[in-house]
């Protein structure tokens, strides 16, 4: 039941990426691909519908990660206490600027929120990425099973590393590419004229970006993570995940030159994400959180989770409670198909 629950955990996670992600890199490139005020409307009106439904999905994940591995869930929540709450007040702050934004009138407060949406959704994308990270790192963890990390210290790895050193802000520099590129081709998706190919030049150089780092963050993660390179060997089919991510990014770029593949190149992004995130997962397993201390102190699939009995149970309501999301996404992204048609102020 551990491994369960750890994949769907996982799934959950990937799911959020994806569908946050794009919205996410739609505020990146906000004030780049977006000059008039008609402009930036019809680049938030490709989101205001699903912005605020995707983070659904991250509170799903955090829901059931305290369900099913509650160890892991004290100890993050507490040892990353303060990057959550930068986490929280950025996602509180993106919320306000996109609200905010489309309420009032003012040649005051509209360029205002826009550097607040745009500054927001980076920083997200970093700091996410920077998380994610920590976990494949590891943590200075004691017998315990608690640990305490400053936002920096030195910047180098070591049981006295920051949250922020070279390796997590190598990574976070990474899914700030991945979700600029995710965001620009979802951008491109859903609007038209002048928006849509500002959105397919910022494709084409966060494509460069998203590549280049993909490659430093996997070699730099063979490197640091022993967990990594082990499963890989243990469990050549796993080389499946990797496939995935190379082969969506590339798709990207194959797609992406052709007028009307604007679907396929945002699906072959997503692909690319699921495979990276799935790499991830697959790489540290069982690990669920790695100590950088002593192995002995890692937080495992086995040593976090809850009894089994409650995972048992569990496991009937949250089929029921995902189903019942899925549905409403569904019908909610096929309510709001359709390209954007930028319009002027007048006229909405």
């Amino acid at each position: 039941m551990e491994t369960i629950w750890f994949c769907l955990i996982s799934v959950m996670i990937a799911i959020y990426v994806v569908l946050d992600g794009f919205d996410l890199g739609a505020g990146i490139i906000h004030l780049s691909v977006a000059r008039t005020d008609a402009e930036r409307r019809a680049v938030l009106a490709s989101i205001s519908p699903v912005w605020d439904g995707n983070e659904v999905w991250l509170l799903a994940a955090g829901g059931t990660l305290y369900f099913a591995f509650p160890a892991l869930y004290a100890a993050g929540f507490s040892g990353f206490y303060l990057p959550l709450m930068i986490v929280l007040w950025l996602l509180i702050l993106r919320g306000c600027a996109i609200e905010f934004r489309n309420h009032m009138e003012s040649p005051v407060w509209a360029p205002f929120w826009d550097v607040v949406f745009c500054g927001a959704s980076a920083l997200l994308a970093v700091f996410f990425g920077a998380a994610l990270g920590n976990v494949v790192r590891g943590v200075p963890l004691d017998a315990s099973g608690w640990f305490f990390e400053p936002l920096w210290t030195n910047f180098r790895l070591g049981a006295d590393a920051g949250i922020l050193d070279w390796y997590t802000v190598l990574v976070g520099v990474a899914a700030y590419f991945a979700l600029t590129l995710h965001g620009a081709l979802w951008v491109a998706l859903r609007t038209e004229g002048i928006v849509r190919e500002r959105a397919r030049r910022v494709m084409r150089w966060s494509w460069w970006g998203a590549g280049i780092f993909t490659l430093l963050v996997t070699w730099a993660t063979f490197s640091i993570q022993p967990q990594v390179p082990h499963n890989f060997v243990e469990h050549p089919w796993g080389a499946v995940f990797p496939l995935l991510a190379l082969g969506g990014l590339a798709g990207v770029m194959a797609l992406a030159r052709r007028e009307n593949s604007d679907f396929g190149a945002f699906l072959a992004s997503c692909a690319y994400l699921v495979g990276m995130l799935t790499s991830v997962v697959f790489g540290v397993y069982p690990y669920v959180l790695p100590a950088c201390t002593d192995a002995a102190y890692s937080l495992t699939i086995y040593n976090a989770a809850a009894g089994g009995y409650g995972l048992r149970v569990g496991i009937v309501w949250w089929v029921i409670g995902i189903a019942l999301a899925t549905g409403y996404f569904l019908y909610l992204y096929r309510h709001a198909a359709g390209r954007i048609k930028t319009a002027s102020r007048d006229s909405q």
